[in-house]
């Protein structure tokens, strides 16, 4: 009887060393994974990703891990999440975004989605010519997580699971501030806004109110002074195709040269030709991104509209097209087409983006 014991003992044990060796095999073996992650972006054209860092599954994995991990700033109380919040199409609703320090930056938060589309640099002057650039720049920046990459390093050096991932992932368990770069960048051009209610309209899978419509009119069609009855809004002239927006710099009429602030895109390019442009942003999920402008000066979108309506403001770089709308009167929308306006721009929220469990937080 007591051999048996043993016998079933061993047996059991066996089971159970057996199990565990499957679990260890199908979870935590260390094996360099290159499986391709593949992006679903529905009816766009396919994005140009970097040939030197193309999505895998585990790199996707890991920048997302990292996008919220508060270890990257110097007192572990934020993350890249903090001020890129999912239910707000990873913008920031604040005017502006308070760091580690409890000190406020000097522009509004700019959403992240769709930037696999973006080719013309990043941050609202463009000083980062790659997004994995961008990606560390907050680290640094004194106003913002206020870290070195040196000490991100060493913290993260000190955990075990972080080791590992980067070994799937880049098949070296060494971290270097390189990888997390292009983890982050990784995972930012994993993050698509494809399936709003004016995609599934185009794709003939929902109608517009007549509100939506008579908004959609007026956005797509030009301004035309000489036929009030005929004039649009005009705003594809800068948000035009499926990302709404144009890939370039431009100065939207905010100030005059005299009342401005902010020299714009000339801080990155040193150029006069540059003063007061900003980065063109999509229109995309715009209702859930407020305040708005690069320093968040409004708070509706009905602002907004009443901007580019009457307010634009002359200066030597302002954009020819919003010139002539400036000379001309304005727009010369009425209220119901400012709602109209309005009801459309609503219409490019995109739902899925906001809840996607794909791009939450993985803790």
């Amino acid at each position: 009887m007591k051999n048996k014991q043993i016998l079933v003992c061993a047996i059991g044990a066996l089971i159970i060393s057996t199990q565990a060796c499957k679990d260890d095999k199908d979870d935590n073996q260390l094996v360099h994974d290159t499986t391709a992650h593949t992006l679903a972006y529905k009816d766009f054209e396919k994005p140009n990703i970097a040939a030197d860092n193309p999505l895998t599954v585990q790199g996707v994995k890991l920048g997302r891990t990292l996008f919220y991990e508060k270890m990257l700033s110097r007192d572990g109380s934020q993350s890249c999440a903090s001020c890129h919040r999912q239910q707000h199409a990873f913008s920031d609703t604040l005017k502006f975004s308070l760091g580690v320090k409890g000190l406020p930056g000097k522009r509004q938060a700019m959403g992240i989605f769709n930037m696999a589309w973006h080719d013309n640099e990043f941050f609202w002057d463009g000083r980062a010519h790659l997004l994995r650039d961008q990606s560390i720049l907050p680290i640094q920046d004194a106003l913002e997580m206020d870290e070195t990459l040196e000490n991100v390093v060493a913290k993260l050096e000190g955990s075990e699971a972080y080791r590992n991932q980067f070994f799937r992932t880049f098949g070296s368990s060494e971290i270097t501030s390189e990888k997390i770069s292009l983890a982050l960048e990784q995972f930012m051009n994993s993050i698509l806004s494809v399936d709003s209610k004016y995609d599934r309209f185009l794709r003939g899978q929902t109608t517009l109110s007549e509100s939506e419509e008579r908004g959609r009119a007026l956005f797509f069609t030009e301004f035309n002074p000489g036929f009030p009855d005929m004039s649009g809004a005009d705003c594809a002239h800068c948000h035009a195709g499926k990302t709404f927006e144009n890939d370039l710099y431009m100065n939207n009429g905010l100030d005059s040269d005299a009342a401005r602030a902010d020299s714009g895109r000339a801080k990155a390019t040193f150029l006069a030709k540059d003063l007061g442009k900003f980065k063109v942003t999509s229109l995309r999920n715009i209702a859930v991104t407020p305040p708005y402008m690069h320093d968040g000066r409004f708070t509706t979108l009905e602002e907004v509209v009443d901007h580019y309506n009457s307010g634009i403001q002359n200066s030597t770089t302002v954009d020819p097209a919003l010139e002539y709308t400036r000379a001309s009167g304005g727009l010369q929308l009425d209220a119901q087409d400012k709602a109209d306006l309005v009801a459309f721009l609503r219409t490019l929220t995109d739902e899925d983006l906001l809840t996607n469990p794909n791009y939450s937080d993985p803790n």
